[in-house]
């Protein structure tokens, strides 16, 4: 278990690579990155940077940062779950509606009741009508205040997203974004998984509805930016890339911290540019490969104990006032 912080641009864009590198990360690195897998990881948001450590033991300075961040009156709790995929048959996971289910459980289970869960896209295999009641029906179990998604580009199969709009879209605008505040923190989902051709893409009506979301925010706002597909450039080659999101980035400068969350790639992986800091999520469905480690990003075939350290959940904590932000990694093993 271990953490990565990576403050370059473009750490996963160069196929290139160098002798003692592969992909942008050292070899060591991806070891490390590896680990990653259901770990459990804090990240303090002060002065704009995020600064990771390794989640240590209950009793240890931060773990005990993190429990409180997630028990003390008056903070903000929330839990990101993603990829849940309902309706994938195959060798990865032949059961994605337990494991999703067993997830539901461990939120249910974290011992304080969060303020609102984030699905993060591709909650369905295959946009079908029986998938997303499915999906909607197996939420209505998580024991919080309040649900809010996403799409990913499996919730938009052969419709544009039309469908997951009439079951999950309601008080949305465009596609499907929107924003809301709550415990001082400014929160923007957007969409980026419909006009694919290979990258994500954010198009010019969600841009303008960014800019005019956050104009009259103070620089000192906290932002949390949640999407299916990376907003940076995580590995382009596979797709893992927005390919507009620099103009979002752009308006997102002037703010003291800024974190995005997204999932689509089933693994956690943290960027830090400047002030804003980057965190893909972790799957309940199935892994996929680290980037260039396959021919292509398709579904892995682990043994049993592999696959539950690879699927899980995250929940974040923030203390209105301190500007803290406590991330934790929890698998479902």
């Amino acid at each position: 278990m271990t953490d990565y912080d990576d403050r370059h641009d473009g750490a996963l864009a160069d196929d290139a690579g160098r002798a003692d590198t592969e992909h942008g990360m050292t070899r060591r690195q991806l070891m490390r990155h590896a680990g990653w897998f259901g770990g459990a990881v804090v990240l303090t948001v002060a002065g704009g940077e995020v600064i990771s450590h390794i989640a240590g033991p209950r009793g240890s300075n931060v773990g005990a940062a993190a429990d409180t961040a997630a028990t003390e009156s008056g903070t903000l709790r929330f839990v990101q779950v993603s990829d849940s995929h309902i309706g994938f048959q195959g060798p990865a996971n032949t059961n994605v509606a337990g494991s999703f289910a067993e997830a539901i459980k461990q939120v249910n289970s974290l011992g304080f009741r969060p303020d609102f869960v984030m699905h993060s896209g591709d909650l369905t295999h295959l946009s079908t009508a029986g998938q997303f009641d499915q999906v909607k029906q197996m939420m209505t179990g998580l024991k919080t205040d309040r649900v809010f998604t996403v799409p990913g580009e499996h919730d938009s199969v052969g419709d544009v997203g039309r469908a997951y709009r009439r079951t999950f879209g309601m008080g949305t605008l465009g596609d499907g974004w929107y924003s809301f505040d709550t415990h001082g923190v400014h929160f923007i989902a957007l969409v980026n998984t419909l006009s694919l051709e290979k990258l994500g893409h954010l198009g010019t009506d969600q841009i303008d509805f960014v800019r005019k979301d956050i104009a009259g925010l103070s620089s000192d706002t906290p932002i949390v930016v949640f999407s299916h597909i990376p907003l940076f450039a995580m590995y382009p080659k596979w797709g893992w890339s927005t390919d507009d999101a620099l103009k979002v980035i752009a308006l997102l400068r002037r703010f003291s911290s800024v974190t995005c969350l997204n999932g689509h790639v089933h693994q956690l992986f943290t960027k830090t540019d400047g002030n804003i800091t980057f965190h893909s999520a972790t799957t309940t469905a199935y892994p996929l490969p680290q980037p260039g480690r396959a021919p292509a990003p398709t579904p892995q075939v682990v043994p049993a104990r592999q696959l539950r350290e690879a699927l899980g959940i995250r929940s974040v904590g923030y203390r209105q006032g301190d500007r803290e932000l406590a991330i934790k990694e929890q698998r479902l093993a």
